[in-house]
């Protein structure tokens, strides 16, 4: 039950996400992007969502490795 509410409310932020964008972007008014400005546009995003998942992915695995623990004084 918990998840199920967990994934509307996800869902929902996400609609309203998309729908800010949208409005966002369409008034716009005359505003025009080139081709290379998409593209960059596109391998920016990409880019970033990498570069962020690969880096959440190193701190899941560190954490279970054992990488985190506090080291004992010597």
């Amino acid at each position: 039950m918990k998840t199920a509410l967990l994934f509307a409310v996800l869902g929902a932020i996400l609609a309203f996400a998309l729908w800010g964008a949208v409005v966002a972007f369409g008034s716009l008014d005359g505003a025009q992007m080139s081709g290379h400005g998409i593209f960059a546009l596109i391998l920016g995003i990409v880019f970033s969502l990498g570069l962020g998942g690969g880096l959440m992915a190193l701190t899941f695995y560190s954490s279970r490795a054992g990488y985190d623990d506090q080291d004992t004084p010597r």
